[in-house]
């Protein structure tokens, strides 16, 4: 009888202490899924050009809502339309994450040059996007201090600071170039648009030399939509001077980007890509 008790008692213990271990397991698991789950990292989606309720539904989509937090006015875009986001198409973010807009304003309005001499060029660069204004060319002139902005331009001519300019406006970034820090890459641009190309390249310390649209490209909406299928130069691992210019090669067509072999080559000929 006791024996019996005793070894009722071992078995109860030993089931207990499975049941328990089973349920830690269980709940472990479970937690680490919602756990994944919440940590997981989305891409931002491309909303430029888009209406805002295209973006708000597009948003929903991919698990993120939007906020219009500014307008500017950009020659040739849709009123309305989605001009600039933060953070970048391309982006990485957790789930939820409120995506803020800058819309294309329905009339255009005027905002005070401010002074970018002594800043650098990401410095500058920030400065005239946070006020609407837009980055043209990289000018560079010899000094010691690379991308170091030495002066200012609008059309061809110095705009001094406190002037008013529109919005959307273009400027050109005068920068110092030292003779000994002078090489950067062309990036691969294949399968992006005109727009996100631009920023690309002059991050790079690069200009934009041409933008190509084949004959798929017949509206303003289709150029927005297009997107790049031939560069030149292409892609290499040999470094350029800061301030050369890049052709881009734009089509709606997606069947025309060529894919990337191993090697870096693209898989279809110039031919196949004309």
């Amino acid at each position: 009888m006791g024996k019996n008790i005793f070894k009722n008692w071992i078995v109860k213990n030993l089931l207990s202490a499975i049941l328990a271990i089973g349920l830690l397991i269980a709940g472990a698991i479970i937690f680490l899924n919602i756990y994944t789950r919440h940590g997981k990292e989305l891409e931002v989606p491309d909303f430029y050009g888009m209406s805002i309720a295209e973006a708000t539904a597009g948003a929903a989509l991919n698990d993120m809502t939007v906020e219009v937090i500014d307008s500017i006015y950009v020659s040739g875009l849709k009123p309305g339309a989605v001009y600039r986001q933060v953070p970048k198409a391309g982006s990485a973010v957790k789930k939820g994450r409120k995506i803020r807009l800058t819309i294309n304003a329905y009339m255009p309005k005027t905002v005070l040059m401010p002074n970018l001499e002594g800043l650098s060029m990401r410095q500058a660069r920030a400065e005239l996007s946070t006020i609407g204004l837009n980055t043209g060319k990289l000018i560079y002139e010899k000094d010691i201090a690379t991308n170091n902005v030495l002066g200012q331009m609008h059309k061809g001519r110095e705009i001094a600071p406190g002037s008013r300019i529109r919005t959307g406006s273009t400027i050109d970034l005068v920068l110092g170039l030292n003779p000994s820090d002078n090489a950067t890459f062309i990036p691969d641009m294949l399968g992006m648009n005109a727009r996100n190309a631009v920023e690309l390249l002059l991050e790079s310390s690069l200009n934009i030399g041409e933008i190509i649209y084949d004959n798929t490209v017949r509206t303003n909406e289709d150029s927005i939509k297009a997107v790049i299928y031939k560069q030149i130069p292409e892609p290499s691992e040999y470094s350029i001077p800061f301030g050369a210019e890049a052709i881009i090669y734009l089509t709606t067509d997606i069947s025309k980007i060529p894919v990337r072999t191993e090697d870096g080559e693209n898989a279809l000929s110039d031919e196949e890509n004309d």
